[in-house]
């Protein structure tokens, strides 16, 4: 058998192995997984609007945006914003971008690579230099020489052992949780931007009972100086009216401070400078929308968290099978072909051609203990990877438990201090009414008046602690995003940049079956 039908027989066989991979198969981790959330209501128990029904995600569904559910118009407008020029998107958006070029690049060390590199050289050779009997070359030698090549070198690596796949199939995986980190880092600052905007209104509803509050002491004081001048009530109760009226009046302008700095924080939130931004008043929305908890096992589906940590898994598990393929030799096939003369006019003639080609094979035969030690790296990582997947699930169904309550429990306290505000006026309607026919004095009014001012404020409190909770159990829940928004292999291969914000929507292409495995 001639040399070059041995070289092709060696080379169709070492295609023929690629294909195998000595990489663990990949299973997602298993988590312990409730059949239902415990602080779920039945379907049916609810009030003010709300009920908790279990309800399963379905891809049909208009996945719009989360925030419409409230039905405030200026929260929409502001949430757009926020998504196109939150600069937190933008780098997570970046770091995505950035992901997906890489796994580009690893994808591309799967092909051959061809290179060519044309070049010139005029060369002069030494007239001293001996020759091997001891004569010096300078009769015989040219003054000089001119080198015209024109090679064409290619290059590719057997996949003997997967190793190639492994790393390609990792960097896949990467892009995949940077695209989750990017879903999880707009939902956060969604999620963040929507508890800011409902406590400034929070604000704006605690200065309107405040301004309200002021305008009823106002006259309390005027009805009372009335009656000290007629010689009825006294200097005292006076001098209480005052002091009461004085301290709300501070209270109203402290809560300048809070409202300018959720201004502040949603002008940031938005990609604005607090100069350029204002919110004008309006009030707190009274009622929530129902909000469906699903089944707990919808919700490793539907967190990009969760997704982010389960793509990391699967991509400690594909660097275990570069680990292990590198304690076998590689392959590689080199070729290199082209033109290479003395004269110019005969560069690119036939008999100027040159070629070579062969295999290399190359392998350790001693590292100290480096591959070993990779190896025992690599698993750890894995073991790491697994761990931050269950944590993940285990945080999340925390988050959902913890707003769940809160929101049933809110809403029952809501119910509640509406009970106590109406107490809370009817008491102070019959303080009033005592105080005018002279049977108690001032002080009772007085009393009643700063049990009713902080009722109105404890409720304005509780509701606003219900609408957090509520957005909260949107972002535990995932906020309509799930796993099939997730790029898909031929979308993680793609450098091009992506719009600021977005995640491109995958198909239903299975990700371990990107590169199948042979062997």
């Amino acid at each position: 058998m001639s040399a070059k039908s041995c070289l092709l027989v060696m080379t169709v066989g070492a295609v023929g192995w690629t294909g195998c991979s000595l990489g663990p198969k990949y299973s997602r981790p298993s988590v312990e997984t409730p059949a239902q959330f415990r602080e779920a209501a039945p379907a049916g128990v609810g009030a003010d609007g709300v009920s908790w029904s279990a309800a399963q995600p379905r891809d049909e569904q208009n996945r719009g945006p989360w925030w419409e559910v409230y039905g405030d118009p200026p929260l929409d407008a502001l949430e757009a914003q926020a998504t196109v020029a939150n600069q937190t998107i933008q780098a997570a958006a970046a770091n995505f971008r950035a992901a997906r070029a890489a796994a580009a690049a690893a994808r591309s060390t799967l092909l051959p690579t061809l290179s060519l590199a044309p070049a010139f050289a005029r060369t002069h050779a030494s007239r001293t230099l001996k020759a091997a009997g001891g004569d010096t070359l300078s009769a015989t030698a040219p003054g000089a020489v001119d080198d015209y090549l024109l090679p064409i070198d290619a290059s590719y690596e057997i996949d003997l052992w997967g190793s190639v796949r492994a790393n390609a199939a990792a960097s896949m995986a990467f892009a995949q949780a940077s695209a989750a980190d990017l879903a999880t880092a707009l939902l956060s600052t969604q999620a963040e931007l929507a508890q800011d905007y409902f406590q400034l209104r929070a604000v704006d509803a605690e200065e309107q009972i405040v301004g309200n509050t002021v305008a009823s002491y106002r006259q309390s004081l005027d009805e009372t100086r009335a009656l000290y001048r007629s010689g009825i009530d006294s200097a005292e109760d006076v001098a209480r009216a005052e002091t009461q009226l004085n301290t709300v009046v501070a209270q109203m302008t402290d809560l300048g401070v809070a409202r300018a700095a959720f201004e502040h924080a949603i002008a940031v939130l938005t990609g604005q400078t607090p100069a350029a931004f204002r919110l004008a008043p309006a009030s707190l929305p009274e009622h929530i929308p129902a909000i469906p908890a699903g089944l707990p096992s919808d919700l490793l589906q539907r967190r990009p968290d969760i997704a982010a940590a389960e793509r990391r898994v699967a991509a400690a598990n594909a660097q275990i099978g570069v680990a292990r393929a590198a304690w076998f030799p590689s392959l590689t096939l080199g070729a290199s072909a082209g033109w290479q003369t003395s004269t110019a006019s005969q560069w690119l003639e036939w008999p100027s051609r040159f070629w070579s080609v062969g295999p290399q094979l190359a392998g350790a035969l001693f590292d100290g203990g480096a591959r070993r030690a990779q190896s025992a790296q690599v698993r750890a990582a894995f073991d790491q990877a697994t761990a931050n997947y269950r944590q993940a699930v285990l945080n999340a169904f925390q988050a959902v438990e913890d707003n769940l309550a809160a929101v049933r429990i809110l809403t029952q306290e809501a119910r509640e201090q509406r009970v106590a505000v109406e107490s809370s006026q009817h008491l102070l309607d019959l303080a009033n009414t005592r105080y005018r026919l002279g049977i108690d004095s001032y002080l009772n009014v007085i009393t009643a008046q700063t049990a009713l001012l902080s009722n109105r404020e404890t409720e304005v409190q509780i509701q606003l602690r219900l609408m957090i909770a509520s957005i909260s159990l949107v972002k535990a829940l995932g906020g309509g995003w799930d796993v099939t928004h997730l790029p898909t292999v031929v979308q993680a291969r793609d450098p091009s940049p992506a719009p600021a914000g977005t995640v491109p929507t995958r198909s239903d292409e299975p990700v371990d079956r990107a590169w199948p495995r042979r062997g």
